[in-house]
């Protein structure tokens, strides 16, 4: 029988690439891991890694023997939460996934009020543009600003981020206001770089309608954070397509061309069916559904 220590060991060195990456996940040096493999190897009789000086790829049995280790460490995981949830309290551990800066601007404001009114939930907050699997347990729910597809996610629309181009005053009053969307080719534009993962959908929104080649531009300023741009804009630094509720946090910025307003975005809170009966995600649901109501989105 294949030994569950070493397939643990095993499924974390796949996943990190190297003995040296999974030995400080595991706490274990990287020669104990490498042991650790080899006895792994020798017992089944297969080869599950070929060694390179740049890392470690899989074989072809390490890829099927990583796929099953994944699935059951996975159900294991789910079992767990399960087996927490049948507690039916409103209490420990809870994983959440949410945009980064729909969690910093808008979220981690409102976590004494959480503390306070649940101080028996232990929230661990994962500020992230990439989208998690939840039903590999990478995280227990999330805040997202897509439409979740996957037909075993249970969703509930939260509400509607809408937005608008701004500039702060003093860069109006530098640069001059633009009239209409072409005039932003002689004005600096803030956007987001083209191969980041992004919060939402068509984060530059702003290039396209204004006609702005994001490739070949050279007034612009690109950034992998809403709230990094929201702070550019602050600056000074120039236009941009930004959240209402983020404009409205500071008086110096100003909202310009009235006429140009991109779709809004929808934001969801997702959670595996599975968990269906989490006392821990129904009251962070509830907490999230009231605070929605303190913000003008």
């Amino acid at each position: 029988m294949m030994d569950w220590d070493k397939l643990r060991i095993f499924h974390a060195v796949a996943e990190a690439g190297s003995f040296t990456h999974a030995g400080e996940t595991l706490n274990l040096s990287q020669s104990a891991v490498s042991r650790q493999i080899s006895t792994l190897e020798e017992s089944i009789g297969v080869t599950l890694f070929h060694r390179h000086a740049r890392g470690l790829i899989l074989t072809e049995e390490g890829e099927l023997l990583h796929n099953a280790a994944g699935d059951i460490f996975g159900k294991l995981a789910m079992i767990e939460g399960q087996l927490a949830d049948s507690r039916q309290l409103a209490e420990g551990p809870l994983r959440i996934t949410v945009a980064e800066f729909i969690g910093s601007t808008w979220l981690a404001p409102k976590l004494e009020q959480l503390r306070r009114e649940h101080p028996d939930i232990q929230l661990t907050m994962l500020l992230d543009d990439r989208i998690f699997n939840l039903g590999m347990r990478e995280a227990d729910a999330a805040i997202r600003l897509y439409k979740p597809e996957q037909p075993e996610l249970i969703q509930r629309q939260l509400t509607t981020i809408n937005f608008h181009v701004c500039a702060s005053k003093d860069y109006l009053k530098a640069k001059g206001t633009p009239k209409n969307l072409k005039d932003l080719k002689n004005h600096t534009v803030i956007g987001y770089p083209e191969n980041a993962p992004a919060p939402f959908a068509d984060p530059n929104w702003l290039f396209r309608s204004a006609e702005i080649d994001t490739a070949t531009a050279t007034n612009t300023v690109m950034l992998n954070s809403i709230y990094g741009i929201f702070e550019a804009v602050r600056s000074g630094a120039g236009v941009a397509c930004l959240p209402d509720y983020l404009i409205a946090r500071d008086k110096d910025i100003a909202t310009i061309l009235p006429e140009a307003v991109r779709p809004p975005v929808d934001m969801y809170f997702v959670y595996p069916e599975e968990r269906r009966h989490s006392k821990r995600i129904a009251t962070f649901k509830d907490f999230l559904l009231k605070i929605v109501g303190e913000t003008r989105f």
